[in-house]
């Protein structure tokens, strides 16, 4: 076997391991890096991680250019302490908003369309604050700025988005890996109901078909997944601190449906097994079958 050969094949073997436990490099035979389609960062600090998994996709430099208004998009809910895992992690939000600012960002707007009460979720989740001393505009979703979309998807013809969105130059997906009674899991694609306005509700008829839909119409510069704690049992919600559970990683990438894919082995499934990525594959959004990915796995 070739080296070029020989490195592709520990690459695809890499990538059926939820949790990573030494560098692993990529080399072209030239000895240039080759491209890195997902990088999974496992270790204590979770702004290192971050920061780590971001650097191993080409750095943040990459993906924000100077003068760009960026929206980040995290998962915050539920009225939930970081601990409960509901909600993304804030030190994961505060390193990206850091390393928005760093290359040049000229703002940074953080924000979600809560469940719960927006004013006790903002403060509970950690997220408020974390980003708000990192730089970030932080705001509560306001009711006026949601327009009627064409979406002209199989589920969802139309609906009202987030405006900001939009109108952003690069946006960051960066949603918690959780539970999910109904869609079994909730990752980076289901994170997108965020910016729904209207009776979201609506959707849970055909909730894989219209998750699909908003995936191909929202499409985000880079996408982070947060697994330093996932909920394993009772999401999306939770509550429980036994339904927790530490992985200390983070899943960096652009592709969203292999995020999700890859994030369905952190629960001991595979992507196959979620209904929104088999349809997401599908139809072209991304690659369902990690096996085919290259992936850089770092211990910091």
């Amino acid at each position: 076997m070739h080296r070029r050969e020989f490195i592709k094949s520990a690459a695809i073997a890499a990538a059926g391991f939820a949790i990573p436990h030494s560098i692993d490099t990529l080399f072209s035979t030239a000895g240039a890096f080759e491209k890195v389609d997902l990088a999974v960062a496992h270790g204590a600090s979770p702004s290192k991680i971050t920061r780590a998994a971001i650097d191993a996709m080409g750095g943040m430099k990459k993906f924000i250019s100077r003068g760009d208004i960026v929206v980040i998009k995290p998962n915050m809910a539920w009225d939930r302490t970081p601990e409960q895992a509901a909600n993304t992690n804030p030190e994961v939000v505060a390193e990206v908003v850091k390393m928005c600012y760093e290359v040049g960002a000229k703002k940074v707007k953080v924000f979600d369309r809560t469940v719960n009460d927006p004013r006790r979720c903002y403060v509970q989740s950690g997220i408020a604050d974390a980003a708000k001393a990192a730089g970030a505009e932080v705001s509560y979703v306001d009711e006026r700025k949601f327009r009627d979309m064409d979406i002209k998807g199989e589920a969802i013809k139309s609906w009202p988005l987030y405006t900001d969105i939009f109108e952003a130059d690069k946006v960051i997906n960066i949603p918690v890996a959780k539970h999910h009674g109904l869609a079994k899991l909730t990752m980076s694609m289901k994170n997108w109901m965020g910016v729904m306005g209207g009776s979201r509700r609506q959707i849970h008829q055909r909730l894989d078909e219209s998750l699909v839909d908003l995936s191909m119409f929202i499409k985000p510069t880079l996408t982070i997944l947060d697994a330093v704690r996932i909920l394993i049992a009772n999401g999306p919600q939770g509550g429980n601190l036994a339904d927790v559970k530490k992985l200390d990683t983070v899943i960096v990438g652009i592709d969203q449906v292999a995020i999700d894919s890859f994030g369905a082995t952190l629960f001991g499934m595979k992507g196959s097994e979620l209904g929104y990525v088999k349809i997401a594959d599908k139809r072209g959004i991304g690659t369902m079958d990690i096996s085919k990915l290259k992936i850089r796995k770092i211990s910091v």
